[in-house]
């Protein structure tokens, strides 16, 4: 894995030029608090307020359980970030769960965790929220139709591609740009939460009852899914705790605030659309917060939603990036993939391979019509995989209690959590045999890939053959290794 990042001077013989640490080519610590904080909320709060309240309904059934799911979804993601918290301050690693694996469980989980992550669910997750993106900010001159496929993936992959651009040239710049985006994200919301305020003081409060709640435990349980999609990202900014300034005091307090603030905000923005628009209209909408604004809203404002949803998925492609590309670089590290992705652009200090890897994979989804079924079916091993790391911090209580833990957790926290993921896990798969099925298939792919290219010893001639393909591309994009101090 990587190095720390702060390194002692050594003398050197004469002629030799010593090099300080902000010299050295690696990854350097240069987030704040703040940057931390809108990583997480510019990660987590993307299509999945305006997309998840229809899902979370038609598995619920009543606007009453729904709103329990928000709420019991926040809790949730709360629990967990507080046990990454304990292991992002005792593992300062970049890669996060897939770094806690790999000391806890060895390299074969680890790499089935990278696989799933890295292949499948971020690239998708990616790609469909460049896709709301271009859909959102076409929506105006659409206003009665959806707006044409074609020019919707064209507009998503130029959205990646400038995003790309951004995070490759400058780490300050992708942080800038999650900054003001999250701002952006925040005041839409807030136009809706106080819209929803209003409408409640006016006595608006019609359809918040249980009536005609789901039955199926199991399908209240599949509820889980769209409720957890939407909080999907607590967990981001541990994929990038080496470029935290003081991770040990601002690694917790970015997880507390921001997850609270995610919480607060999503249940009253959901409290807000059940005063304006009724079950059925939830039920019918594929964008309920553009439903929502053009039935309060004069024509000549319906707009702004659109613009600023928009607004609020570009933060979070920016997010997904910013984060996802590190988890490769960590994995490269470990030599779980190509030896490429470990490389340091030697003037910007950015992962630029991992990025560009990154990038490519979200615009080859791009060809596919149906990615939203496929993150359907991974969703599932999501949760599973991030269980499986929330279980690293009893097992390395047990097996490792020497270790320095700056921060620790009761037990009874991830012993709450692992039995939640088994619960909202393993109960709809009554309800979703055949998604399971395929879930489960997909990722047995990474066994055989495993197996053959990292277990296995490669022929010389493989091995010439990629050495040869990385010198040309470190050559091509200007990467070097990260360097290393010598300790006295």
């Amino acid at each position: 894995m990587t190095e720390d990042k702060e390194y002692e001077k050594v003398p050197t013989k004469e002629g030799d030029e010593i090099k300080k640490d902000d010299e050295l080519v690696g990854l350097k610590p240069k987030m704040t608090l703040l940057n931390g904080i809108t990583v997480i909320v510019g990660s987590i709060i993307g299509s999945g307020i305006f997309i998840s309240p229809t899902n979370v309904l038609m598995k619920t059934g009543s606007v009453g359980m729904s709103l329990v799911v928000w709420v019991a979804s926040g809790i949730f993601s709360m629990v967990g970030a507080y046990c990454y918290a304990e292991l992002g301050c005792m593992i300062q690693k970049t890669g996060a769960d897939y770094a806690y694996i790999m000391v806890t469980f060895g390299p074969f989980l680890a790499f089935m965790r990278l696989w799933v992550e890295c292949l499948i669910v971020r690239p998708c997750s990616q790609t469909i929220v460049a896709l709301t993106f271009s859909v959102y900010i076409m929506k105006p001159f659409f206003p009665t139709c959806d707006p044409p496929d074609d020019s919707a993936r064209l507009l998503a992959a130029v959205c990646i591609l400038v995003l790309t651009f951004i995070n490759c040239w400058n780490v300050k710049w992708a942080t800038r740009v999650q900054d003001i985006f999250t701002g952006a994200k925040l005041f839409a919301l807030a136009v809706i939460i106080i819209t929803g305020i209003v409408q409640l003081c006016r006595g608006q409060t019609q359809y918040f009852t249980f009536e005609n709640t789901e039955p199926q435990f199991s399908n209240i349980m599949l509820s889980f899914y769209a409720g957890l999609f939407a909080y999907n990202g607590w967990n981001y900014l541990n994929f990038v705790i080496e470029e935290l300034k003081d991770p040990v005091n601002n690694l917790p307090k970015a997880i507390y605030i921001s997850i609270s603030l995610v919480t607060v905000v999503y249940v009253l923005a959901n409290v807000a659309f059940f005063t304006t628009l009724s079950p059925a209209e939830v039920l019918g909408s594929e964008a309920v917060a553009v439903t929502f604004a053009n039935r309060l809203f004069a024509s000549y404002m319906a707009w702004i939603m659109p613009f600023f949803v928009a607004c609020s998925t570009f933060g979070a492609v920016n997010g997904v990036l910013l984060t996802s590309s590190r988890l490769f670089y960590a994995g490269a590290m470990e030599g779980q993939m190509p030896e490429i992705l470990t490389m340091i652009q030697v003037k910007r200090m950015t992962p630029a391979p991992a990025v560009l890897f990154m990038a490519f994979l979200s615009l080859v989804y791009l060809g596919s019509s149906n990615i939203s079924a496929l993150i359907s079916y991974v969703g599932f091993a999501t949760w599973i995989s991030i269980g499986l790391a929330v279980l690293c911090v009893p097992w390395l209580r047990w097996k490792q209690p020497n270790l320095k833990r700056p921060i620790k957790v009761h037990l009874v926290w991830p012993i709450l959590y692992i039995l939640a993921t088994i619960l909202i896990t393993v109960v709809p798969m009554q309800a979703a045999p055949l998604e399971t099925g395929i879930g489960v298939a997909i990722i047995s792919t990474g066994i055989p890939v495993y197996l053959i290219f990292i277990k296995m010893r490669k022929p010389k001639f493989i091995q010439e053959a990629l050495t040869s393909t990385y010198t040309c591309l470190q050559k091509l994009m200007m990467v070097c290794q990260p360097e290393k101090a010598t300790k006295m």
